[in-house]
């Protein structure tokens, strides 16, 4: 990585470099969850990730991600916990990550996911991407 230049003042830039323009949209159409989970997965310990690539011409800019947790991860307060921290991984990792033109939904895991830490979480994300993509 290179370090940040100075302008023709003199003064340093230390802004963050500017994220990728790919915009991520929730899924909320059963059939759309259907769809994804009918093609690749790949499990972690702290979830599973099922990806799908949409047929041309469908939001082919866009990353659509959808989050499920079924009653084996707890009550809708363990529930929702492992949901928002799922939430928080796909924010930070697929915007660099995933893939435009693709649907990826994250499937929480009875205990691990609420009680992982939460790099490790990331972690399973990246490696998870990467074996899908393969």
């Amino acid at each position: 990585m290179t370090p940040p230049e100075a302008t023709a003042e003199g003064k340093v830039s230390r802004t963050a470099a500017p994220r990728p323009a790919v915009s991520l949209v929730q899924m909320t159409k059963r059939s759309q969850f259907l769809a994804a989970a009918k093609a690749r997965r790949q499990a972690t310990k702290g979830f599973i990730l099922q990806a799908r690539k949409r047929p041309e011409g469908d939001a082919p800019d866009e990353i659509r991600i959808g989050f499920t947790c079924s009653k084996k991860v707890g009550n809708a307060v363990a529930r929702n916990r492992a949901k928002r921290r799922l939430r928080e991984i796909a924010r930070a990792i697929l915007p660099e990550m995933g893939r435009p033109g693709w649907d990826y939904v994250l499937i929480g895991r009875a205990t691990e996911t609420a009680q992982r830490p939460f790099e490790t979480l990331q972690g399973d994300l990246k490696y998870a991407l990467k074996k899908v993509h393969a």
